[in-house]
């Protein structure tokens, strides 16, 4: 599978697109697709289509595909089920790559009659040339070339970048690129691939191998009807890049409902499991779990910890941040070991032991009242000490704000995105909500500009680190 295939370069890099069912009713999927492309800046040409007719954005809507003058790559159809056969054939007759159907109601709803039309999409399209996403999917996503992902009328797609997923899932692929925007996960490309009766999840992660614009790759997956290519691609991909994959319907109950979303046929979590990590994979067990390692992969690379440095008590309230610290990171088997001596007679000195406590993790509270300099000092010997692989630091806008002020707290962190140049250590931001939202989002989007991984929980953080580590097992 080579990255210049025609079928991939017509679903990211589409020089003009078709949305069949685009109404003039911006209220509809087909209208909301027509909208999304426009307010994101798609550059190719835009073709709504629509037996009605009427207009949508300043567009035409043409009555048929085969009306439409130009030269189409990319259909995004959102019809009925019923029309689907007449609109390949039209598809096929203006030389279409790729067609994704966001149509429903295939073999997910457990019909005789949904299978036999999925039989009859690929008897039509054989060797035509034309390939199929879904049906039951929202398609394709590119931040480079302005694609939004889904009906949506915002248009968002967030920065680009270089961490590329599949999803069966709608939903799920959604809801990622919504955490990606807010947390600056800057996506080269990403799938919707639905029931996956043509192109499936298997030859997207081929595609993303050989693909040179993207160096992470993610994937939620319920199912599969080939699994022997399945383990087969997964080989292929995390030989050379991360890849981190979410199972979905690992439980009794989630397989069934899996079963009724995407058609998929499930196996036992214990047998996906031991594929994935036969595979090199890194095993995701939520959406969280994957857009943090997703976040952690793009920022720091692959890391290889075994050991973590925790400071805590930026301004105050260190104390019980320094034990759950501990608990958390014990509980994903990171070490969180003794300071040096070196280490703890230097802290002595800047600091003090009264309400500071200087093993490891480190509650440098009391620092704040020797000034700014004697902080960040004391951070950065934490930060230097050769007996951890990786800092976190536990910061607290609210309590930050309360105790130190807003202008002491932005040269707080802005010192904190020197840090890791300084020290030559990675490190990661643990950085709660609170009353302070607004100012705590600045924060989170600085640290995130300066290349350092920010989590809402230390919980959080602490497994990203380890499932990501173990890729070095």
């Amino acid at each position: 599978m080579r990255e210049g295939s025609s079928e991939f370069e017509a679903t990211f890099h589409p020089k003009s697109i078709a949305v069949v069912g685009a109404s003039s009713d911006e209220r509809k999927s087909g209208a909301k697709w027509v909208l999304g492309l426009k307010a994101a800046g798609y550059e190719g040409a835009v073709y709504p289509v629509s037996a009605g007719g009427g207009s949508i954005a300043g567009l035409d809507i043409f009555t048929s595909l085969s009306s439409v003058p130009g030269d189409v790559e990319c259909v995004i159809a959102s019809i009925p089920a019923r029309s689907v056969l007449q609109l390949l054939d039209e598809c096929i007759a203006k030389r279409v790559r790729v067609v994704q159907f966001f149509t429903a109601g295939f073999s997910e709803t457990g019909s005789t009659e949904g299978e036999s039309l999925e039989r009859e999409i690929l008897k039509r399209v054989s060797n035509s040339g034309l390939r199929i996403i879904g049906p039951n999917c929202i398609g394709s996503f590119c931040p480079q070339c302005h694609i939004p992902l889904g009906p949506s009328s915002l248009g968002r797609t967030g920065l680009a970048g270089h961490v590329s997923f599949v999803s069966q899932s709608g939903g799920i692929a959604a809801k990622l690129v919504e955490y990606g925007i807010a947390r600056q996960i800057r996506f080269s490309k990403g799938v919707s691939v639905g029931n996956s009766i043509d192109l499936d999840a298997s030859d997207f992660i081929r595609y993303f191998v050989h693909d040179e614009a993207t160096h992470v790759i993610g994937a939620y997956l319920e199912g599969t009807r080939d699994g022997r290519r399945l383990f087969a691609s997964l080989r292929q991909a995390c030989a050379v890049k991360p890849t981190v994959i979410w199972k979905g319907g690992r439980t009794e109950a989630g397989a069934e409902a899996a079963m009724s979303h995407t058609g998929s046929l499930a196996s036992s979590a214990p047998v996906w499991s031991a594929m994935l990590q036969q595979a090199g994979a890194i095993e995701a067990r939520s959406l969280e779990e994957l857009a943090d390692c997703l976040l952690l992969l793009q920022q720091l690379g692959p890391v290889h910890v075994r050991k973590v440095a925790i400071v805590g008590g930026l301004a105050d309230g260190g104390g019980g941040i320094s034990v759950s610290g501990s608990d958390a990171c014990n509980d994903n088997a990171l070490a969180v070991p003794p300071l040096e001596s070196t280490t703890r007679e230097r802290l002595l000195d800047l600091i003090g032991e009264v309400g500071s406590i200087l093993r490891n993790p480190v509650d440098v509270s009391p620092a704040q009242f020797r000034g700014l300099e004697t902080l960040f000092e004391a951070i950065r010997v934490v930060a230097s000490d050769a007996s951890s692989d990786l800092v976190i630091v536990q910061e607290d806008v609210d309590i930050m704000h309360s105790f130190l002020g807003i202008a002491e707290t932005r040269e707080v962190n802005e010192f904190l995105t020197r840090l890791p140049r300084e020290t030559e250590k990675p490190m990661a931001v643990v950085l709660p909500g609170g009353a302070a939202e607004l100012h705590r989002v600045e924060v989170e989007n600085q640290l995130l500009a300066a290349g350092i991984p920010v989590f809402p929980a230390m919980s959080r953080a602490a497994r990203a680190i380890a499932l990501v580590s173990q890729l070095h097992a």
